[in-house]
């Protein structure tokens, strides 16, 4: 039985086509993903994100346990601004990736992915020990709901005093959204300008209302799991169970910045990410560009004439470029910009070129 977020009925209301996904019962899409993805683009889309998990850690030495538990270097954070990371196993494999928010001087709130939130939680609560720190999982009791596209400014003004302009992205702050206290973030999962905002499980459906009416004549769409899937695509976001798994690490994913080896201390993964950082990296993940509408789907093989050389981990026909596009993991001698490759399509084979990601940036 899937579980259901506080804003089921609101979508099942829209006439939302439902997905389970990660064990949640959640909104696909509601009248046309294509539109939904527009709409983001070039206006605004309302995304319900309750499935992700909301952990708190806090005490006196909060920050030194996330220091311990995550690649990152969490004490360097100040309040009031987030943080990308990730979380490691003991061999350098990717257990997830997070964005942490430092609340406080005391007080951390790590989000993970909806997948991963039993994982990422067991997980802190073994290494908060011998720390001065407490671990409490509040996902039941928080809902998510971001607001993302240019027009996502001018709906939160219409409804909240707070100081939108001088908020930065990965920032967060204290709010009140007509009697509603959040926290509200300027962070996102779109490649567009946005706000997320945490609020208790109980008053989402009445946010959720009040974010669709200041909405009203800014183009503002209710957004499902299918439009955000390529919104993130064409922003070159990795996704985990597809860019990101157990069996990567960070350098292999292109993504070992997060991983901060000169922050004090130890850290879970630490010696065996120094190793991984040393060696070369037989596969690495790149951009792929298509023609046609074809698109590659994850799985599919990436071929240098006959030779299999990689395999496809997220694709699609991207709808703001209007050509295939992908992510993918291929040999390193085959990863340049401007390298041609080609695709296993359902048994039909399809150039590609390698470009740099990723697809699409803001201006």
């Amino acid at each position: 039985m899937s579980k259901e977020t506080s804003l089921h009925e609101v979508h099942k209301g829209l006439g939302a086509l439902f997905t389970d996904f990660a064990g949640w019962s959640m909104p696909v899409r509601y009248a046309s993903e294509l539109a939904e993805h527009k709409a983001v683009r070039t206006a605004a889309g309302l995304f319900d994100l309750s499935h992700m998990a909301e952990i708190e850690v806090t005490g006196p030495e909060a920050a030194a346990t996330l220091d311990y538990a995550l690649v990152g270097n969490l004490s360097g954070v100040k309040p009031g601004r987030a943080r990308y990371t990730m979380i490691c196993d003991a061999d350098g494999g990717v257990l997830d990736d997070l964005v942490v928010y430092r609340l406080a001087d005391e007080k951390f709130l790590v989000v993970a992915n909806a997948g991963n939130a039993d994982v990422v939680a067991e997980a802190l609560a073994e290494r908060v020990a011998g720390f001065d720190a407490v671990v409490d999982n509040r996902s039941e009791h928080v809902a998510l709901i971001a607001v993302q596209g240019p027009n996502a400014v001018a709906i939160l003004r219409a409804v909240t005093d707070a100081d939108l302009d001088s908020l930065k992205y990965y920032a967060s702050v204290p709010a009140e959204v007509k009697g509603h206290d959040v926290l509200l973030a300027r962070t996102g999962y779109t490649g567009e300008d946005g706000f997320e905002l945490f609020v208790p499980a109980a008053e989402a459906p009445a946010l959720w209302r009040l974010l669709t009416e200041a909405g009203e004549g800014h183009g503002l769409l209710p957004a499902g799991l299918a439009c955000r899937d390529t919104l993130r695509l064409e922003a070159g976001m990795p996704l985990y169970g597809n860019e990101l798994t157990r069996a990567l690490n960070p350098f292999a994913a292109g993504l070992g910045r997060v991983v901060k080896f000169e922050k004090p201390g130890d850290f879970v993964g630490k010696a065996a990410l120094e190793e991984l950082a040393k060696a070369d990296v037989p596969r690495v993940r790149v951009g792929l560009k298509g023609t046609g509408r074809r698109a590659p789907r994850h799985g599919y093989r990436v071929l240098a004439g006959e030779t299999e050389i990689g395999e496809v981990t997220s694709g699609a026909l991207s709808p703001t470029l209007g050509y295939p596009i992908a992510m993918a993991y291929v040999d390193r001698e085959h990863s340049e910009p401007g390298t041609g490759l080609s695709v296993d399509i359902r048994g039909r084979i399809e150039p590609v070129e390698v470009v740099a990601l990723p697809f699409y940036k803001r201006s």
